[in-house]
């Protein structure tokens, strides 16, 4: 380091000469602190770890219920009175069985067939010879129209009631007995269908076998009341 001159008070350019090298001394000073500050590099900050949702698992899609087997649906609704009718209808055609289920699988001549899936189509043999089964009789032909109409799919009770109704509405009797009851005109009208039934003179459609208006009517007033008072 150079020897500082020694200035005397009072010399010329004595203030001016300290007041220069402070004015050094001070920019030097401030260049090594601006070089200080400029050379410190910034600790960069810890990342910070972004907690990113997890994705559900994936679950195995659930067994679709497997619906169980319902009743066809029917355009008839069976009140007590056609609930009756039926009953009546089947008492006639041999088909009654004291109301038990077995009266649905008869065959013509009165043996059971087993299955109701569709209708047998067997035939029997004995003083006519005819396919009929079921509780109202039903012809194989009869069967297939009426069940590709209403689209009835097995052979069971409750699609041989609907195929029963329909046919009782497709001779002009079911508005009349809805309206009147078992008279002697819806007997009559019903006789074509079913030959156990008496025509208007009394005797069958077709020269067999029938009942009585008398018997039948007795019968359908004892069912009519059963199933009324059953609700």
């Amino acid at each position: 380091m150079p020897p500082l001159a020694v200035v005397h008070p009072g010399s010329a350019g004595s203030c001016s000469t300290i007041h220069s090298r402070l004015t050094t001394h001070r920019l030097f000073a401030s260049t090594l602190l601006a070089i200080a500050v400029g050379s410190v590099v910034p600790m960069p900050r810890p990342a910070t770890a972004v907690s990113r949702p997890r994705p559900l698992p994936v679950l195995p899609e659930a067994p679709r219920p497997v619906a169980a087997r319902v009743a066809d649906a029917g355009p008839y609704t069976i009140t007590p009175a056609r609930r009756a009718l039926l009953d009546t209808i089947r008492y006639a055609e041999g088909t009654w069985k004291g109301g038990s289920p077995e009266g649905y699988r008869v065959l013509y001549g009165g043996g059971l067939f087993s299955g109701l899936e569709r209708h047998p189509e067997i035939t029997v043999q004995r003083r006519y010879t005819s396919a009929a089964a079921g509780a109202y009789q039903f012809l194989p032909s009869t069967w297939q129209a009426v069940s590709r109409q209403l689209r009835l799919r097995s052979f069971e009770p409750h699609n041989q009631d609907q195929a029963a109704l329909h046919l009782v509405e497709r001779r002009g009797a079911l508005a009349l007995f809805d309206r009147a009851g078992l008279t002697a005109d819806v007997m009559a009208r019903l006789a074509p269908e079913w030959a156990s039934l008496p025509a208007h003179h009394g005797g069958s459609y077709y020269g067999q076998p029938v009942k009585t208006r008398q018997e039948l009517l007795a019968f359908y007033r004892s069912a009519l009341q059963r199933h009324q008072a059953a609700g």
